[in-house]
């Protein structure tokens, strides 16, 4: 084999190194991209499942707080029905 063409193929082998080491690069540097977009989203996903939390702690004690308004209205009215009727008994009986 001749001189130039080992030369050649030598020149062929370093552009090729030097293609597969940009890709390389270039692979690696996609791979920390979607490293950190997915840290991100992961971090997107903790706030919201936090606020989830809290969101449904909330919604309980709004609940409990409209149960307990419910009851203490219902006995209001109750309690209204019941002198109102004795209001009534008192004015048939006069």
């Amino acid at each position: 084999m001749g001189v130039a063409k080992q030369e050649q193929q030598q020149q062929q082998l370093e552009k090729r190194n030097e293609e597969l080491e940009r890709a390389l690069k270039e692979s690696k540097e996609r791979e920390d991209q979607m490293r950190e977009d997915l840290r991100r989203a992961w971090e997107r996903l903790r706030v919201a499942e936090e606020a989830e939390e809290r969101l449904c702690l909330q919604l309980g004690e709004l609940e409990a707080e409209g149960v307990n308004q419910a009851r203490a209205y219902n006995a209001r009215i109750l309690s209204l029905m019941d002198q109102l009727s004795q209001a009534l008994n008192l004015l048939h009986k006069q």
